[in-house]
Parts: structure tokens; C-alpha cells; sequence
């Protein structure tokens, strides 16, 4: 099931999380992950020093996501889709979705719509 999070309720959100997963797209189209321990200053998610390949990904496919993943076994995990920008010294991640997500507990029917059939909910 997923769990909709405004831009408003990310930093409340945030507080949850210990560290996070950025997700950047490499040249041969699969995904590269860092763990990584964002900031989030109000209106932007920011994460610093930056590799070598997440810096170049982020440069040429500036669509990223970061994953949070559950403070306990059973919890929700942040997932928040972004375009960032590379600077000097970091990474700035404009949210445009963030959402909390778990597995359902139980065999649910097929959602309809686009729906989540898992624990999910909308944050953005």
C-alpha cells in the first residue's frame, strides 16, 4: 500500500529515516546505488560528496530516486522521485513524488486504475 507525502511533510518524514539508497542511471541504462544521507532544507532534498559515476549520471539523466528503507522489519520505506541538479559540492533533488511504501500483509485483489496493491501511501 502506499502512503501519498506532500513536499510540506517531507522533513516531518525524514525525521523516521536513518540513512538513505540514491538511485542514478549509468550510460548502459542500469541503475547505480549509494547509500547516502540526504538533507532536506525545505525545498530541496540535498546530498553531498557525490562519486565520481553518481556525479556523471546525475549530470547526463538528472532523474533520480532515493530509497529510505524501513527503521523496522515490517515498516514503511520513503521512496522519493526527483530531477537533480549537480554543484560543486552536492547534489539538489527537486521532489516531484514521495510516497511510503510496504508490502500489503495479505493476498490483495488486483487494483484498478494504476493503483498500489501493496501498503502504500501518496506523499506528493
Amino acid at each position: 500500500m502506499s502512503i501519498a507525502v506532500t513536499t510540506d511533510e517531507l522533513g516531518r518524514t525524514l525525521t523516521g529515516f536513518a540513512f538513505a539508497y540514491l538511485l542514478t542511471i549509468g550510460d548502459d541504462a542500469r541503475p547505480h546505488v549509494t547509500a547516502v544521507s540526504p538533507t532536506w532544507d525545505g525545498r530541496r532534498l540535498r546530498v553531498s560528496d557525490l562519486g565520481r559515476r553518481t556525479r556523471a549520471n546525475a549530470t547526463i539523466r538528472p532523474e533520480v530516486t532515493l530509497v529510505w528503507p524501513p527503521a523496522d522489519p515490517g515498516g514503511h520505506s520513503l521512496i522519493v522521485d526527483g530531477t537533480g541538479v549537480v554543484g560543486d559540492d552536492e547534489l539538489a533533488v527537486a521532489v516531484t513524488r514521495a510516497v511510503l511504501h510496504r508490502a500489503a500483509a495479505a493476498p490483495a485483489p488486483v487494483p484498478v486504475d494504476g493503483a498500489c496493491a501493496a501498503d502504500c501511501v501518496e506523499i506528493t
